[in-house]
């Protein structure tokens, strides 16, 4: 059975930076609930920082690679560096995906951590731009296929054909 590393947050777990969850409803993922093929993880919360707690984003300019390779930095918006929590939380998130035979994540679009294909700004504006979260790079980089919330029907689709990590970038989705 293929296991599946989820966003705590989409299962229903109040962890978001402002205490709140992003609870998905699809019938696939009661499916996988009842099969215990789900692996939740908020990466920010396993690295230790609190909820709620200020919003954080990977500043403008950069990437998760470049966060993972220290020359880039994710910060919450009164300033603060929070890049080794968040490289510290990724580095969890692997971790417990290769503890549990992962070999997919289905995670947070948006997210500093977990966004796969879009992330916010860096200037804490509303705005988002095409990017990964620092955990979705790390599990990407180490062979784990990712998928957003809205790709969901990708994985479906995946994991029916086999799971062979076929996986092709696309774009968000709603």
């Amino acid at each position: 059975m293929r296991k599946i590393l989820i966003s705590s947050c989409l299962l229903g777990r109040p962890v978001r930076y402002d205490g709140s969850s992003k609870r998905m409803h699809h019938r696939q993922l009661d499916i996988w609930m009842q099969e215990g093929r789900l692996v939740p993880i908020c990466p920010e919360v396993a690295a230790g920082l609190p909820t709620p707690r200020p919003p954080s984003e990977i500043e403008g300019g950069k990437t998760a690679d470049d966060v993972l390779e220290y020359t880039g930095h994710v910060f919450e918006q009164d300033g603060t560096d929070v890049s080794t929590e968040f490289r510290i939380g990724a580095g969890l998130a692997l971790e417990i995906a290769r503890t549990n035979g992962c070999q997919f994540a289905l995670l947070k679009e948006n997210s500093p951590s977990c966004g796969s294909n879009t992330i916010y700004s860096g200037s804490f504006n509303g705005q988002t731009r095409d990017g990964q979260g620092i955990t979705a790079a790390l599990l990407a980089q180490n062979g784990i296929a990712v998928f957003s919330e809205y790709e969901i029907d990708c994985l479906v689709s995946e994991l029916a054909n086999g799971g062979e990590k076929r996986r092709h970038p696309l774009k968000r989705k709603g």
